[in-house]
């Protein structure tokens, strides 16, 4: 029936295309905090952060159920199709403590009048923003 999506216990994961899990499970974990809930056979991770998912996969070549997609690493990091804001309450603390666990932002926190933003990747180069809303839009 049409009416029954979306419908009550169902959730949305994102996918991120990692060329090493290791290395992903140590950024994820411990620097932006995720909790691990599964792994599968050392070629992918199930986690949890913020009430979302993320399961974190290495690439790989078409299935029998996606025929003619790969799933590849992004090809150019500064090309961004996909990133994830995470909203804070204060974005220069958060910016201190992310740095502090390793992460690598690509400038300080920048006041932008309705917001102060900065943006960081992970090993492989999927972009995050941590983002503090302040003043008027």
């Amino acid at each position: 029936m049409a009416d029954d999506f979306p419908a009550p216990g169902m959730a949305l994961t994102h996918i991120l295309v990692v060329s090493d899990i290791d290395a992903a499970r140590t950024f994820y974990r411990d620097v932006l905090g995720a909790s691990i809930e599964r792994e599968y056979g050392g070629t992918s991770i199930v986690l949890r952060f913020l009430e979302s998912w993320l399961l974190l996969v290495t690439g790989g070549g078409p299935t029998d159920d996606k025929p003619d997609t790969a799933m590849e690493t992004p090809a150019e990091p500064n090309r961004v199709s996909h990133a994830m804001t995470i909203r804070v309450p204060d974005c220069q603390a958060a910016y201190a403590t992310l740095k502090a666990r390793g992460a690598i932002f690509l400038t300080p926190p920048v006041d932008r009048g309705a917001e102060v933003r900065c943006f960081f990747r992970d090993p492989d180069g999927h972009l995050f923003e941590i983002s503090e809303a302040v003043g008027k839009a």
